[in-house]
């Protein structure tokens, strides 16, 4: 037990306090002591000042450093994943519950994925992320979990193996994309929404290659997919070939079937192309 007199609370140091004491700022995870230990001390000389800079410089708030720190997530990014071997990258919501239908069927689908010897990227948070990880654990794959830097500190889920912490949306997005084969996509809100959109233009403009891009809930999805025939098929927005690169399902075994599919074809076209 923490004594009411221990100034230090050391107690709680030792297990890590609780999360609003904490602070995260990029990969630094920080303390109230810590931060009390890096305010301005006006006892310091100017030797001392430069020595054990305690201060946060000025220059740490530039875009060139800006650019720098961008570099460093995605250098590192690049590095933690290159040997990864097949991926799937899995969205969804962090708000859907253990337990719930949503939850299960994503835990499903990493499993499954798993068993046929993808790694699952997530975005390393609670709900459906977790799901997908666990499941992925649960099938003997390696499970990636690609975190991001909020307001309200988001931790790394338990059935991650592989974690990786970013500042930044778009350097942690092309993660996702970089070193996916295909996206599943669960119920989920505006960051879901940003990843499906996302996707969707990159292989309609040619940026990347055609991979499968799976929406899982029927239901859920039914009234996206109709707004996008009626309104901008309709509108001469998009092309009806646009369509085609979406799939619909609310099975997980159909998941797990479309990518073995998409893998026979690039054994296919990669066949046919060798000299």
């Amino acid at each position: 037990m923490t004594s009411g007199n221990d100034p230090d609370n050391r107690s709680g140091a030792r297990k890590g306090g609780s999360g609003g004491d904490r602070h995260r700022s990029g990969r630094l995870v920080m303390g109230p002591r810590a931060a009390a230990r890096m305010a301005v001390d006006p006892t310091m000389t100017e030797d001392r000042r430069l020595l054990e800079q305690s201060e946060r410089p000025a220059f740490l708030n530039t875009d060139p450093w800006r650019a720098l720190r961008i570099l460093a997530e995605f250098v590192e990014g690049f590095d933690a994943l290159a040997t990864l071997g097949p991926a799937i990258t899995v969205f969804g919501s962090a708000r859907v519950l253990e337990g719930s239908a949503v939850y299960n069927t994503a835990r499903a689908i990493g499993r499954l994925l798993a068993e046929d010897g993808y790694a699952i990227i997530t975005g390393g948070g609670p709900g459906v992320m977790e799901a997908a990880n666990r499941g992925c654990q649960e099938g003997g794959g390696i499970s990636v979990g690609c975190n991001i830097e909020l307001p309200h500190e988001q931790d790394v889920n338990p059935y991650v193996d592989l974690a990786v912490e970013f500042r930044y949306f778009f350097a942690r997005k092309t993660m996702f994309v970089k070193y996916a084969d295909g996206f599943v996509i669960l119920p989920g809100g505006f960051g879901t929404m940003d990843e499906l959109f996302e996707a969707l233009t990159l292989i309609q403009t040619g940026k990347v290659r055609h991979f499968p891009i799976i929406l899982v809930g029927s239901a859920f999805y039914g009234g996206l997919i109709a707004w996008l025939r009626g309104r901008l098929l309709a509108d001469g927005m998009i092309d009806e070939g646009d369509l085609d690169l979406i799939a619909v399902t609310d099975d997980p075994a159909v998941v797990a079937e479309t990518f073995r599919r998409a893998a026979r074809r690039r054994q296919g076209t990669a066949a046919t192309q060798a000299p």
